[in-house]
């Protein structure tokens, strides 16, 4: 099971997520393209489309793009929340699925204590 999990920044909020270089393995194969569509359900089990794209020179500096302004909106993420993507094998049949995780910051005084999800 691979996974990645990360502290929303301004820009993951207002524009697109950045995914860690080494989750980009755990997605579906790029097939010599720079784009990739994969399909994640959220922990109500509805299903988000999402699409992974990396630059096509250069650093690779893997995006969510599509779908993931959709599915910051709907979850009313903000700065400072958190946001987990899991890839998850089915060992009976080895089918491959994935999961997102929404968790909303818990502040006290400034500080933050926690997370919850959503």
């Amino acid at each position: 099971m691979a996974r990645f999990s990360k502290i929303l920044s301004k820009t993951d909020v207002k524009k697109r997520l950045t995914v860690p270089i080494k989750f980009l393995k755990s997605l579906p194969s790029f097939d010599g393209g720079h784009a990739v569509k994969f399909e994640a359900r959220d922990e109500g089990g509805e299903a988000w489309a999402f699409q992974c794209s990396v630059r096509r020179r250069g650093h690779p500096k893997p995006v969510l793009t599509r779908g993931w302004k959709e599915f910051i909106n709907s979850k009313k993420l903000k700065t400072g929340d958190k946001v987990s993507f899991i890839k998850c094998k089915n060992r009976a049949t080895a089918k491959t699925s994935y999961r997102v995780r929404a968790e909303k910051e818990i502040e006290i005084f400034g500080a933050t204590i926690g997370y919850v999800p959503l």
